[in-house]
């Protein structure tokens, strides 16, 4: 059996998160190991990595990625803005003070397994994002919707009478005790899928027919970013335009979230892959190709060309009370029914 070293040396982003942890610069960051995870004979760590104010009536925003193991690009791409900003505090004052009056939680890889065995489920076999306690409404799209049948096939929700994976079961937690009881909160969960356009989804992914409560708040947000940066390529809609799940584990934080008066809007970003297939058809070699950027100079292009959107919901979620108002509810109500349920 491969011993804990050997399994992190198989597993390099695993490597750059702990030697990050480990620099001098690092001072500012507060790290938590919200769970390991059984590999063999051995573990791998959940971490959550935190800048900023920890007070719970403080707006945070939280970065999440590896959720599902093939698609690493995200991980990556979580690691250089962390990076970034741990730079930027050696100098930039203004951070310095931001970070006073915001909190940036980083999940970088919720499913270290399963980014170790090349797998989009877990160890055992239960793809997360179809885990949780929730069903959708309607009718999903055969097995890619969520199914019982077997881990064998992909996209397995896991057995009705268990508990969720102890990954999922993490996030949930810490979301439901460290984000929700902020009076604002976003979380950008970054994901890698099929699609020549970048792709920003939100809630629901179990219904069509049903917005979020808070449909204008995201219809706000989306015009805030379209207005201050026109020339960004993003598609930005509620995940049921493109297919219906089950266990979508936003949905269910999101559902929690309505027990209380704080607004909590969970965002997907979905990378589009096939840009980088077009551009090198000779990545569907190789199965990490059809999720990630395989050219040094593509990857590079990827990990710049998101943090415009990152460092936007930083600033949003820190200048929210700007922004959320119900003086054009109203109106903002109706323009994101005629753009997204019309």
């Amino acid at each position: 059996m491969h011993s804990t070293p050997t399994l992190k040396q198989a597993l390099p982003e695993l490597q750059q998160i702990e030697a990050i942890i480990q620099q001098d610069n690092a001072v500012h960051l507060h790290t938590r190991v919200l769970c390991r995870v059984a590999c063999g004979d051995s573990e791998l760590p959940v971490y959550v990595l935190t800048l900023g104010n920890s007070a719970q009536d403080i707006p945070c925003v939280t970065y999440v990625a590896g959720i599902h193991g093939l698609e690493r690009i995200g991980t990556q791409v979580v690691i250089a803005f962390l990076e970034g900003l741990l730079e930027r505090l050696k100098w930039d004052r203004v951070l310095a003070e931001m970070l006073q009056r915001v909190r940036i939680n980083i999940l970088p890889i919720v499913n270290p397994v399963g980014m170790l065995n090349n797998t989009r489920a877990n160890g055992q076999g239960v793809d997360l994002m179809r885990n949780a306690p929730v069903d959708s409404h309607e009718k999903t799209i055969l097995l890619a919707g969520g199914h019982r049948i077997s881990s064998r096939l992909p996209w397995y929700r896991g057995k009705a009478d268990e508990s969720m994976q102890p990954e999922a079961q993490a996030l949930c937690d810490f979301i439901a005790q460290e984000v929700l009881p902020a009076p604002f909160s976003l979380v950008l969960d970054c994901h890698s899928g099929f699609g020549f356009r970048n792709q920003i989804w939100f809630p629901y992914a179990r219904s069509r027919l049903e917005p979020i409560k808070h449909l204008k708040e995201v219809c706000n947000l989306r015009n805030l970013f379209m207005q201050t940066y026109p020339h960004q390529d993003y598609l930005f809609e509620p995940q049921s335009q493109h297919y219906l799940v089950h266990g979508d584990l936003w949905d269910f934080l999101y559902l929690k979230s309505l027990q209380n008066d704080n607004v909590f809007l969970p965002l997907t970003l979905e990378m589009g892959s096939w840009r980088w297939i077009r551009k090198n058809p000779l990545q569907l070699r190789r199965l990490s190709g059809l999720y990630h950027p395989i050219k040094l100079h593509r990857l590079n292009r990827v990990l710049r060309s998101h943090l415009i959107l990152m460092e936007f919901l930083l600033h949003a979620t820190l200048s929210y009370q700007n922004w959320i108002n119900d003086s054009d509810a109203l109106e903002l109500e109706q323009q994101a029914r005629v753009l997204w349920y019309s």
